[in-house]
């Protein structure tokens, strides 16, 4: 069982260079809950999510984790599934090297081994934590797979991933919901983001050429000189992530937080002589 928490947020906005990546956005989960974040490319869902997750700075709003309001104490709590472009997994490494890089202090021990087995049970992957296949040679949605197994390893009480419908047929789509369902059952509370959900549970973001909603009212309404909103398929301003490539951590984002592709050490030395570059 997992101890999920409770996302809330009330006009909750984010503005970057190049205009607002969304605004005035309400979300309520409850703890064990589904939530989908759903609209078109550049509507924002990315940064919102990543926002939820403690790994971006909301402009102006109120957002609140677990009882947590500040991102770094929120990164504690969240974890990021599978995010393109944010924390992708690396093509030259097998699956046991993602775990093992995700579970870096030695040694791997028996505790170490069953808890990855679990979170790879839990996550509906038909592959082995030591399994020697390169993350290249994976399809769309065990990537995902193995993106949520990476994240349960860290016993998040949030659980965050994007584009869940990219790639996937309308079977596979049901079937990754039913075990993204079975975690919510579990405790875990489960955001995620796609064009359209027929889950009960969602929070819509307009189209980005819908133009904004009224001001939020800690922010005041672009004028006719403002840039254009954002329209990029991953939503979004260019804002440095935590944890994200490329570049190392700022002075103020050192801690990488849980889900975070976190490569800037050095690779570890246990590479497989099967797992090929």
């Amino acid at each position: 069982m997992y101890d999920g928490v409770e996302v809330r947020a009330t006009g909750l906005s984010l503005r970057g260079e190049h205009g607002w990546a969304y605004r005035d956005v309400t979300v309520a989960a409850a703890p064990g809950s589904l939530t989908a974040v759903t609209g078109q490319a550049g509507s924002g869902r990315t940064s919102l999510l990543l926002t939820l997750a403690g790994r971006m700075k909301p402009t102006s709003g109120t957002l609140t984790v677990g009882g947590a309001t500040t991102p770094r104490v929120i990164r504690r709590l969240a974890a990021l599934g599978l995010v393109d472009g944010v924390n992708d997994l690396d093509a030259a490494l097998s699956v046991r090297e993602h775990v093992r890089e995700r579970t870096p202090s030695p040694p791997w021990n028996r505790h170490r081994s069953e808890r990855a087995e679990a979170a790879f049970a839990l996550a509906d992957l038909d592959l082995s934590p030591g399994d020697r296949t390169l993350a290249r040679h994976l399809g769309r949605e065990r990537r995902i797979r193995l993106g949520i197994a990476l994240a349960l390893l860290d016993r998040p009480g949030l659980l965050v991933l994007d584009n869940v419908d990219t790639g996937l047929s309308r079977d596979r789509r049901a079937a990754l919901t039913a075990t993204l369902r079975d975690l919510a059952g579990r405790g875990l509370t489960v955001v995620l983001s796609c064009i359209e959900s027929d889950l009960p549970e969602q929070v819509r973001l307009p189209s980005p050429d819908a133009g904004p909603p009224h001001p939020t009212p800690d922010t005041e309404p672009p004028g006719p000189d403002a840039d254009p909103p954002h329209s990029s398929p991953d939503a979004g301003p260019p804002l440095r992530v935590p944890g994200a490539r490329p570049g190392p951590p700022g002075p103020e984002e050192t801690e990488p937080g849980h889900g975070a592709d976190d490569r800037d050490g050095k690779r570890r030395d246990d590479r497989d002589e099967g797992g090929g570059r």
